[in-house]
Order: C-alpha cells, then sequence, then structure tokens
C-alpha cells in the first residue's frame, strides 16, 4: 500500500513565491494554507490587507468570498435533500412563482420552454440564466436589471433575496434549461429556494445547519463593526501602484457594514481561510466534522461527481483555467488531468471567486488546497497555478 507524504522542504517554497508575487505588485497581499486528513500542513502569508494604513495580511483577515460561497450554497440545498424539504427534480416555479411560464431565447426570436427549469439545473448552471453581460440579450437584460436593482441598495427599497429571484425569473433564459452550460445567477435563486423550503432566512439556515455546528464564526453576509478592522480590501494593480476598489459587484457591499436584504447563494459571503477550510475538512470527512454529521457520506458522493454531459462540457472550454474539469452541484471536477493547465489529480473538486479566492479538495490525498487574495475580477489566476504546481511537486509516494 502506497503512502502519501509532502516535502516540507518543497511545500515552503510557497513562501518564497508569495513574496515574490507581492514584491512584483501582482496582488497587495494573500495568504494559502494547506491541509491533510484536517491537520495542517503549512500556512504563508505576505503583503498587506490594507495598503493605506499598512496592516498586514493576518490568519484571521476576513476575506470576500464572491462566488466560494456556491459550494456552501450547494451544502444547504444537499441538506434539504436529505430532509425531504425538495426534491432536486423539482421545478423552480413549484417555490418561486416568478419563473411560471418561463420563456426562453431560441433562433433569434422569444418562445415558451418545452421544458421547466429544475434545481438540478440551478445546481449544474445549466438553467439558461446569465449573469450580466453583453453577449447576448439575456445578458443584457440581465444587466439592466441588476443595474436597477443596485439603485436601491442602501435604501428602505432595497430587494430581498426572495422577491429580487422572483423578479430575475421573469427575463426570457438565454437558452431551454439543459441545453447548455452557463455562469449565471443559479446559485442565487438556490438561495431564495432555500429560504422556501425551510422557513427561515437564507443566513439564518445557514447559520443554524452549517456556521454553527463547523465552529465558523467569522463567516456571514456582512462584517459586523468590531470586526471591520480585519476586512481585506480589494485593490487594482498595474504592476506599479494600488488601486482601491470600492463597486458593488453583483449587488455585493463593498464593505459589507450592513446586514443586506438580498442575501446572495452565489457571492455573498466572507469569511477567514481557518473558518472556509473547516467546509473543506468536512467534506473530505465524509460529511462529518469533530462528530457533527453535517452531510452523509453518498451524498458527498453525489455533490462531487460532476453531473455535465459532454455537450454541455464543450461549453465550458473558453475558460481556459477549466480544461480538463466538468462541473456539477456548484462545484468544479477534475475529470481529465492531462488536459488541464497545472498538475492535478482526477476527482478533486472545488471553485474560486471573483476576487480571486480558491480552493481545491484533493480526495486521492485528503488535501486542501486554500488560496485567498482581493484582486478584482480574477479568479482562478495564473498566481493559483503556480501554487498548485509547488503544492503537487512537493507530494510524494512510498510503501507504507
Amino acid at each position: 500500500m502506497e503512502k502519501i507524504n509532502i516535502s516540507k522542504d518543497k511545500l515552503n517554497r510557497i513562501q518564497n513565491f508569495l513574496n515574490k508575487t507581492i514584491e512584483d505588485k501582482v496582488v497587495a497581499g494573500a495568504s494559502c494554507l494547506v491541509l491533510k486528513s484536517g491537520e495542517e500542513l503549512g500556512y504563508y502569508e505576505a503583503g498587506l490587507r490594507d495598503v493605506e494604513r499598512k496592516l498586514p495580511i493576518t490568519r484571521d483577515t476576513i476575506f470576500r468570498m464572491f462566488s466560494m460561497s456556491k459550494p456552501i450554497t450547494s451544502i444547504a440545498v444537499m441538506q434539504l435533500m436529505e430532509n425531504g424539504l425538495i426534491d432536486l427534480g423539482d421545478p423552480v416555479s413549484q417555490y418561486l412563482p416568478g419563473f411560471k411560464n418561463q420563456r426562453c431565447y431560441k433562433d433569434g426570436k422569444i418562445t415558451s420552454v418545452t421544458e421547466e427549469m429544475t434545481i438540478k439545473n440551478l445546481l449544474d448552471m445549466t438553467s439558461g440564466l446569465c449573469y450580466p453581460g453583453e453577449n447576448n440579450d439575456t445578458e443584457k437584460i440581465t444587466s439592466d436589471f441588476v443595474n436597477e436593482a443596485g439603485k436601491k441598495l442602501h435604501t428602505p427599497d432595497e430587494m430581498t433575496t426572495y422577491d429580487l429571484m422572483n423578479e430575475l425569473g421573469k427575463i426570457p433564459l438565454a437558452f431551454e434549461p439543459g441545453e447548455k452550460w452557463n455562469y449565471s445567477f443559479s446559485a442565487d435563486v438556490l438561495g431564495a429556494i432555500v429560504e422556501v423550503a425551510s422557513g427561515m432566512k437564507y443566513s439564518e439556515y445557514l447559520r443554524k445547519n452549517i456556521f454553527e455546528p463547523l465552529e465558523m464564526f467569522d463567516t456571514d453576509f456582512y462584517v459586523p463593526a468590531d470586526k471591520q478592522e480585519r476586512l481585506a480590501r480589494a485593490y487594482d494593480t498595474d504592476g506599479v501602484e494600488f488601486k482601491e476598489f470600492t463597486g458593488e459587484n453583483l449587488l455585493i457591499q463593498s464593505r459589507m457594514e450592513e446586514r443586506p436584504k438580498f442575501e446572495s447563494g452565489g457571492a455573498g459571503l466572507s469569511s477567514t481561510i481557518d473558518d472556509y477550510s473547516k467546509i473543506c475538512t468536512m467534506l473530505l470527512n465524509n460529511g462529518e466534522y469533530k462528530g457533527k454529521r453535517i452531510l452523509h457520506p453518498e451524498t458527498i458522493r453525489f455533490m462531487t461527481m460532476g453531473s455535465l454531459n459532454e455537450r454541455q462540457r464543450s461549453c465550458i472550454g473558453n475558460w481556459n483555467y477549466l480544461n480538463g474539469y466538468t462541473y456539477g452541484n456548484l462545484l468544479r471536477v477534475l475529470k481529465y488531468p492531462g488536459e488541464a493547465v497545472s498538475i492535478g489529480v482526477q476527482g478533486e473538486y472545488g471553485w474560486d471567486g471573483w476576487l480571486g479566492v480558491y480552493v481545491s479538495n484533493i480526495p486521492e490525498y485528503d488535501m486542501t488546497i486554500l488560496y485567498m487574495q482581493q484582486k478584482p475580477n480574477t479568479g482562478t489566476t495564473d498566481v493559483v497555478n503556480k501554487l498548485r504546481n509547488i503544492i503537487f511537486s512537493s507530494i510524494y509516494k512510498e510503501n507504507a
């Protein structure tokens, strides 16, 4: 039997790499955590969370997760499925009336859908929904929708999760549900479904059923005043100087100072590297954390298998860092390691976020990689791919 070991000397190359990344002003600050079997193999940090005040990145720095909120939403949906509160084949309109009688674009014309959108379509990003953009009519209408909703932020008219998603459902879809894969507001719709099915506000459901059992006390949809100093600022950079980004992308507050009415299941959470690691450890431990059962082992297997057929998977080909991956249940899953742009192992899964946070669980090695930064419009970057190559080349096998 082969035993997986890690060369600590090789793994510690991460620190020099992060130092050089900061020195070259690629990002203002970053941290990286590598775990095996829930135990820390190495933690590394460099740079600043606040450039103007010269405050360093620290282990308890709070980062905006953006799309790394999505795996947590998937966990919530899996719990509801286990408890018989939903079926993944349920039509979305069963929970959100705004999704009744949906229409979609077909050959340049708007027509009624032939198949109703299901919860599974949302989990797999095959719903036909879009994010804001200019590539098609649905993206353009969604952009207008988000801009109008953005005008109501920080006012008494700010829309709730339920109301906002019901209105979203009235926008004609880009394609028939199930026809293609397209990254979208799907996870946000799932957050509203969790509210309806559970009878609880989304943040309340997550706190009671995920965050408190996992002892995630720094994870929420806002950052209270006594924690604000720990929240990393986001910076654009031209390689010479940093400029703070203070926009409210996808209706997410820049400083997250207020409890939002719209609790975004796709982008709304903030967390620390240690808090998020507990999600990862629970998943790798077949749904259990410190004796507390969050999900059943069979649910974990289902959740992390990848769901796309080859026609749907072909739609992710223009995302270069997803070469070799499939997708399902709000997670990328490595299916063909030889097609990937960095070293990897079949079956590893995870996701990233718009400000550059990144997670990967590697079941074969019982290992987690977490990387945190706050730089707009990044996701999985070449920094992450280089880190992955350092980490995977630190692994060696020997006979037990």
